[in-house]
């Protein structure tokens, strides 16, 4: 990730402009290689998750027989960017973008929109191209297993992720980035839902993933492009813990605050467990559980899931002895 210090200068001659959005291009153009490197190795996912028990996990609509999902929304809104991009650089209007990417120094200045629009721009290129296909592919099978309203809230913080840490780090030094739209930490967030996935040349999904963050690693550091790596590895790890912490397989730190004496004891923690299956939502999600296991078998179940399982499962058995 390049920092290009250049400013885009408003009320410029045109193609003056135009020259100076384009020398995002090198910018962007590392991350799509990134993208399509990734993309060369594997195909497209298999639909590996095919149950889909609640509303969140619905597609969005029907379109002649087949599902559409909100990723494919947000590929579209970055497609439609692309070709906005090329037409304004064709007729020479493209100081009139000027406002989209992010700059540390504009923002600092209250220019605050900058933080969400700078993946708006994005010059035609087909490593952008396949960026908007991993958006769409992976992107996909992580919104199928979250359902919509985690999978954007997902994808919301791995894109405003990187301006926000470049506007902490721009109180020391200018930073500036355009056109990244996250495709290759939704690919981290695949990989670690469904690591055993065989991808290309018979390799697992989670060895893809390593081997890919070890190499844009080496590319970053042999550029000495810090910031870059620094992106990267946050981005990743994001992606990593937010997966995990979902499967129950992560537990964020937790502090204590001293209680006072007036508190009630806490009641017994083996009959709350119990009866707290006995509420009809619970009930309907344990229907959602059985019908995964259905579709996908035990192994389809998360952590949090097996043990929502064993707690409905004693307190049908209590109730059936009359406890």
């Amino acid at each position: 990730m390049r920092r290009n210090r250049r400013p885009l200068a408003h009320g410029a001659h045109p193609a003056r402009l135009a020259r100076q959005i384009s020398a995002f291009a090198p910018d962007i153009a590392a991350r799509r290689l990134q993208a399509g490197a990734t993309a060369a190795i594997f195909p497209y996912p298999r639909n590996v998750n095919g149950y889909s028990t609640q509303d969140e996990q619905q597609p969005v609509m029907w379109l002649r027989g087949y599902p559409v999902y909100a990723a494919y929304f947000l590929a579209l809104v970055f497609g439609v960017s692309m070709v906005a991009t090329s037409v304004f650089m064709a007729l020479n209007a493209a100081h009139l973008l000027t406002w989209l990417p992010f700059l540390s120094v504009n923002v600092m200045r209250g220019e605050v929109w900058r933080i969400f629009t700078y993946g708006l721009l994005n010059p035609p290129s087909l490593w952008f191209v396949i960026d908007i296909a991993m958006i769409a592919s992976f992107g996909r099978e992580v919104e199928k297993f979250f359902g919509r309203g985690k999978f954007l809230g997902f994808y919301a913080c791995i894109y405003l992720l990187t301006p926000l840490l470049f506007t902490l780090l721009g109180l020391w030094f200018p930073t500036q980035i355009s056109g990244e739209v996250g495709a290759f930490a939704l690919f981290v967030a695949f990989a670690t839902l469904y690591p055993d996935v065989v991808m290309f040349f018979g390799l697992l999904a989670k060895w893809v993933a390593v081997i890919l963050v070890g190499i844009y690693s080496l590319m970053e550091l042999a550029g000495h492009e810090w910031l870059g790596l620094l992106s990267l590895w946050v981005t990743v790890a994001f992606a990593f813990g937010f997966v995990r912490y979902q499967q129950g397989m992560l537990e964020l730190p937790q502090f204590g605050f001293p209680k006072g004496s007036s508190e009630q004891p806490a009641p017994d923690s083996g009959r709350t467990a119990a009866a707290s299956p006995a509420k009809g939502k619970s009930m309907a999600e344990i229907d959602a559980l059985l019908d995964k296991i259905a579709q996908s078998g035990m192994a389809s179940l998360t952590p949090k899931e097996r043990a929502k399982l064993d707690s409905a499962r004693e307190y049908l058995a209590r109730r059936a002895s009359g406890r």
